[in-house]
């Protein structure tokens, strides 16, 4: 079994996600009271009405999300997108040149950064396309492999990015390990295992491999599966790792 160490979150393009959105959200704040003495008591009144029903939305929306949502990650994602529709909700009542300002923010956040994937622990491995072949063909000292292949430029990957580690902690032997294969810098790698790049429901497609041959795999070819699909229930299930933790253990 091949157990990476826990890995520090990369510098470059995901380090300012998080800190230009909140410069952007607090933005706000600052100029509506910087102009908050502009503005009649009457549209005063009107704009914190708004403004509490638009809380009020979104604390509700943030309780139902926390209680669906599997990872953190795919919450961070969601509450962001619910304040970037309340924000500029909320600017175009005060000024549309405002709201305006808010949207074209926002798209240069989103082409100029990502939310981070999850870095945390997991005994998963990150394998090149020669290295996952050379597994494959030549074999190792895990029957099992399940490899997720990815790309981290699809936001569905980075909110569902933690799956299979934390899936890897629990069920993680010398019967199965787990991979990661990016193809997002391997990408003539798709079309190898059957998945489409211009599909962006086929990414992640998670495989399991038996020696050289593909046992399963998820979502399946013309799936209709969504990324709400994609949750460590789901794949536990799928992948029967519960009975390969058993086989395992009873020494099959």
């Amino acid at each position: 079994m091949c157990i990476t160490k826990p890995r520090k979150r990369p510098t470059g393009r995901s380090e300012p996600y998080f800190l230009f959105h909140f410069l952007t959200f607090f933005s706000y704040f600052s100029l509506r009271i910087c102009t908050s003495h502009l503005f009649d008591p009457e549209f005063s009144a009107h704009l914190i009405h708004r403004e509490f029903q638009a809380l009020v939305a979104f604390v509700t929306l943030a309780t139902v999300k926390a209680v669906k949502e599997e990872t953190w990650d795919g919450f961070v994602a969601d509450m962001l997108l619910f304040a970037k529709f309340f924000l500029v909700g909320i600017a175009l009542i005060v000024d549309l040149n405002l709201a305006l300002w808010f949207m074209l923010t926002f798209l240069v956040i989103y082409t100029f950064t990502q939310q981070p994937a999850y870095m945390g622990l997991g005994a998963v491995t990150q394998l090149t396309p020669l290295q996952l072949e050379t597994l494959l063909t030549e074999g190792g000292t895990s029957r099992f492999w399940l490899v997720e292949f990815r790309s981290l430029v699809s936001s569905t990957c980075i909110r569902t990015s933690r799956t299979l580690p934390e899936l890897s902690i629990t069920f993680a032997n010398k019967h199965i390990s787990f991979g990661v294969v990016d193809l997002g810098l391997f990408p003539n790698t798709a079309e190898r295992f059957g998945i489409s790049l211009g599909m962006p429901d086929q990414l992640p497609t998670f495989i399991l491999f038996e020696n050289n041959e593909e046992v399963t795999r998820f979502p399946e070819i013309n799936s209709t599966a969504k990324a709400e699909d994609i949750t460590k229930k789901r794949l536990c299930r799928h992948f029967e790792l519960d009975k390969h933790l058993l086989d395992y253990i009873s020494g099959k």
